[in-house]
């Protein structure tokens, strides 16, 4: 919705642009029928991972958006050196402690501070960086692409339409500012909170359990030695110095994440050269 009516600004002349911009809905047929996907988890499947599935219309979009991003960033250099960003904006199944945050792909070198700027500016309650390699189309556009990319999780899923849009009111405020070089608003929110990934909880085959309550909501700090997972081989224990709980669902399908156990951090932006 947001994109929708950034789009119709723009082609209304109301919006400023001064960068090159690709605007991408990422699983429309999934979006028509109300679902998360239809055959496979779009957002798994970046990086050649498309290839290791069945063919259906996740596999066949990404690797449409693979194209259509080398694509983009072809004719946007054709200009002239360009620096690259990436917000991908998400809703969560789960409710959660921190309503709105950023997830960062793990990436060798270091986010802008300016990057960490607009995340703030973009009224996101906590950021989480992973420290494995993903899937994901963020994670696609950072290690291929070196760009400055985030997951944007705005809040609980609810249908088109349903949706309180000034609850998004700063992301859309500090988008506008972004693609048109204006002065990024202020924040007027408490300090971002900031996490790593400490472990990931990844479905295998056979019977899988998961020890969580369906209400449990992102960023649930569990009690240290809870088992909050297992499998024939492999049970997972919250240890004391990561007791966060992201993203747990067992519903996902083999080899899939069932769950991040995160740690806090200290955030430590890179020094201007």
């Amino acid at each position: 919705e947001l994109l929708l009516q950034l789009t119709h600004d723009l082609s209304q002349g109301r919006q400023p642009l001064t960068q090159a911009l690709l605007i991408v809905f990422g699983n429309l047929p999934a979006i028509r029928a109300a679902r998360r996907y239809l055959h496979n988890d779009l957002n798994r499947l970046f990086g050649g991972r498309h290839l290791a599935v069945t063919p259906g219309n996740e596999s066949r979009r990404a690797f449409a958006l693979e194209q259509a991003v080398q694509a983009f960033y072809r004719a946007a250099d054709a200009a002239g050196p360009v620096n690259r960003s990436h917000l991908d904006m998400h809703t969560a199944i789960r409710g959660s402690l921190y309503r709105q945050f950023a997830l960062l792909p793990a990436h060798a070198g270091d986010f802008s501070p300016g990057f960490y700027q607009l995340l703030q500016a973009s009224g996101m309650d906590a950021i989480v960086r992973h420290t494995e390699a993903g899937g994901t189309f963020t994670h696609f556009t950072c290690e291929k692409f070196a760009a400055q990319s985030a997951t944007l999780e705005l809040g609980k899923v609810m249908p088109f339409g349903a949706n309180d849009l000034s609850l998004f009111a700063a992301t859309d405020a500090a988008i506008r500012a972004w693609i048109s070089d204006a002065p990024l608003p202020p924040r007027d929110k408490a300090p971002v909170d900031y996490f790593l990934v400490e472990e990931s909880i990844i479905k295998r085959e056979g019977e899988f359990t998961l020890n969580l309550a369906a209400n449990v909501e992102n960023f649930t700090a569990l009690p240290a030695g809870y088992e909050i997972a297992r499998q024939a081989e492999k049970r997972w224990v919250v240890q004391a110095r990561a007791p966060y709980i992201l993203f747990p669902n067992a519903g996902v399908a083999t080899g899939q994440r069932a769950g991040l156990l995160l740690r806090a951090a200290a955030l430590r932006l890179p020094q201007p050269a």
